[in-house]
């Protein structure tokens, strides 16, 4: 069986929808019983024999010339109608004047006799008009038709990207076209079945041998067809899917107790490209992720302790996975979610990675993605990832071998991320505790450390703080601190003493200290007023 052509019709307007937006002075002279016969065009013509130039399904308009003189004699009209019927002319259309004043009686007798629906169309009524109106009757029909195409291809795309794929995408399939549908594999063996719910689930497996031998063997696009006495499988049609080298993957058989539009099978052609690219990428798409993930599965520490050989062969099975070259540098990536970020499913998460990062190796994680990318993260792709609803820790540059550092760095300052809600890149990040902290999380550390001497008056707060910060810096040294801040050692040490009482801690602890000097670098971001040296900022 032979694809539908590309010229085929989405849809058609029967006669019976043509006639209802027609005036109503169109007289129906005779019904022929054809109200739900497809009209393919309305077609004037005044040839005596016009049937050459007509489709099956044609409402043809004349104004009676070939009735004229001889022409109109019985046998000649009768003649003419016969022609017509055995051409399947839908309907006939006679105008009056210029020629006639009537439809003439051998006309309408020979369209009675042949049963050919005959109208009379008044002379206000122009054969222009006629046509225009079936064109914007059949333009209105396709727009809607290409709306339902556009929505059912949405829909087979969202299976596509659904957990289970191909089970998905027949149910989508047999939702929108009266089949029943089994997706078979190269094997033979029956991978996703689904059914429309009109009481057939199709024929026994085993009855599809024959047709599974032609799929599987064959070559070629082709769909191959058989049928069966049995519920919803008077047509059973077949289609390979196949690789790009034209070997068979598997095929998709359909069931179905008549044949199917062209818009029907428009929806089973996108169902059938679809399964062909689902079966390609798990049997016949890029074999380097795979290979890649098998060797260190079997092999966790042939990065660093195999041979030359073999990590050059690991850094091919990487250069692949990334479009890229065995020397080229690559980014370990990471990407958290923040608030208003779409929730989009793993799946097609996981494809939106790969796309925007040109890339295949991607994890879906607990926090939100990594992936592995030649990319540089340039401020463009960056600002379209963060319009996603996601933020970034884009690693510095390396190599096979530092692959697990870079992404020990870049998980470093994932809490900073998403401390603060903003991207970070870890060439650009101090890499000191308080850089590491990132401002943010340093307010709130000195907030919830200094708060009992924070809420204190400013020219009391001042004073302990600048204390404070003298006497760390001293590493807790009196005669140090006591000179740095002219002042005298036991005043130093009373001051101490009540920064311990009002912080409840415990100051000889290192840890203490510690927190303490890292809390103080960000204490000027919580002091509004008077500057710690007592002058008005």
């Amino acid at each position: 069986m032979s694809p539908e052509p590309a010229t085929a019709r989405l849809s058609f307007v029967t006669l019976e929808q043509f006639l209802e937006q027609l005036p109503p002075e169109l007289t129906m002279i005779h019904d022929g019983g054809s109200g739900a016969s497809l009209l393919r065009w309305v077609e004037p013509s005044e040839l005596e024999d016009p049937t050459p130039y007509l489709p099956e399904g044609e409402f043809l308009l004349t104004a009676g010339l070939p009735f004229l003189g001889k022409g109109g004699s019985a046998a000649k009209v009768d003649a003419y109608v016969q022609r017509l019927v055995d051409a399947k002319v839908a309907a006939l259309g006679f105008g009056i004047r210029p020629y006639f004043d009537a439809v003439p009686d051998a006309l309408v007798d020979a369209c009675r006799r042949h049963n050919l629906t005959l109208f009379e169309v008044p002379e206000s009524l122009p054969f222009a008009a006629i046509g225009l109106e079936f064109s914007q009757l059949l333009e209105t029909d396709n727009a809607r038709v290409f709306r339902q195409l556009a929505d059912t291809n949405r829909q087979l795309m969202r299976a596509v990207l659904s957990p289970r794929p191909e089970h998905e995408l027949l149910a989508a399939l047999v939702l929108r076209v009266p089949v029943w549908a089994v997706l078979v594999g190269a094997d033979g063996r029956v991978r996703a079945r689904r059914h429309n719910g009109g009481g057939s689930n199709g024929v026994e497996h085993s009855l599809l041998g024959p047709m599974l031998e032609r799929l599987l063997s064959g070559s070629g696009p082709r769909v191959e067809m058989d049928g069966f006495d049995q519920p919803g499988s008077a047509l059973v049609f077949g289609h390979p899917l196949r690789s790009t080298k034209d070997a068979n993957l598997g095929a998709l058989i359909l069931g179905s107790d008549a044949p199917l539009s062209p818009a029907q099978n428009n929806v089973v052609q996108s169902a059938v490209g679809l399964l062909e690219l689902l079966v390609r990428q798990r049997t016949s798409g890029s074999l380097a992720p795979s290979q890649l993930a098998t060797a260190v599965l079997l092999h966790p520490d042939s990065i660093t302790s195999g041979g030359t050989k073999h990590v050059n062969g690991l850094k091919d099975l990487v250069a692949q996975s990334l479009s890229s070259t065995r020397s080229a540098q690559m980014r370990v990536v990471q990407g958290v979610r923040v608030d208003g970020a779409a929730d989009d499913g793993p799946v097609r998460e996981l494809l939106q990675w790969r796309r925007l990062f040109d890339t295949k190796l991607v994890e879906i994680t607990e926090y939100g993605f990594a992936a592995i990318t030649r990319l540089k993260v340039d401020d463009s792709l960056l600002a379209d990832v963060e319009k996603l609803g996601w933020r970034l820790v884009i690693g510095e540059p390396t190599e096979l071998l530092g692959l697990t550092a870079a992404y020990q760095r870049a998980s470093s300052l994932r809490s900073r991320v998403v401390t603060t809600g903003k991207s970070a890149r870890v060439d650009e990040v101090t890499w000191s505790v308080t850089g590491l902290l990132g401002r943010e999380a340093g307010s709130m550390l000195a907030e919830r450390l200094l708060a009992p001497v924070l809420s204190l008056e400013a020219d009391r707060r001042d004073p302990l703080l600048s204390v404070l910060r003298g006497w760390l810096s001293e590493n807790g040294s009196w005669d140090g601190s006591a000179k740095l801040l002219g002042l005298h050692r036991n005043s130093v040490r009373r001051q101490i003493g009540v920064l311990g009482e009002l912080l409840d801690m415990d100051l000889n602890q290192a840890q203490v200290r510690a927190e303490l000097w890292f809390a103080l670098q960000y204490v000027d971001e919580l002091v509004v007023g008077p500057s710690a040296d007592g002058t008005d900022g």
